[in-house]
């Protein structure tokens, strides 16, 4: 981990931050809520804790927006362009969902796997070879050895 530095930021670049370890683990959600939201096919996201994610520039504003879960969702937009940078599900900050849109270089984090591609756009063909789930995924079957170990030491450290 040491070394490991990535960047990203909003469109105007008031919100910015640095990922300092790299992500749990990539996926790209192809579900009617990330299209509805995104205004696009999927959305690519990097799971990360916060305590690897430095902010670098202005604080974002927090929009409360529902879910599928129903447990509803925090969406980190910059105040001034209204990008959406990451966003918080169950675990809040401790657990960052990072727009992989809003990395400088997004090359660098492609999809560990493909969710929720039941309600993948038909026009879309998936030919990257990587895992296909027809909803959510099965953490203990496609995350690596050390993801899954940071993961359990993350959710016993917020009691969860």
């Amino acid at each position: 981990m040491s070394g490991y530095s990535v960047e990203g930021g909003c469109t105007c670049h008031a919100v910015r931050y640095r990922l300092v370890c790299p992500p749990l683990f990539v996926h790209c959600c192809h579900c009617h809520w990330c299209q509805r939201e995104t205004g696009s096919a999927f959305v690519i996201n990097a799971l990360i804790e916060g305590c690897y994610v430095e902010r670098l520039g202005d604080r974002p504003m927090i929009d409360r927006i529902p879910s599928a879960s129903g447990r509803g969702q925090q969406v980190a937009r910059c105040a001034c362009c209204k990008t959406a940078v990451w966003s918080h599900y169950s675990l809040g900050e401790a657990l960052y969902f990072i727009r992989v849109g809003t990395i400088d270089e997004p090359d660098l984090l492609p999809p560990d796997a493909h969710i929720f591609v039941a309600s993948k756009q038909k026009w879309l063909s998936l030919t990257d070879r990587k895992p296909v789930c027809l909803d959510f995924y099965d953490r203990e079957e496609l995350w690596p050895e050390e993801s899954l170990r940071r993961f359990e030491a993350l959710t016993a450290s917020e009691g969860v």
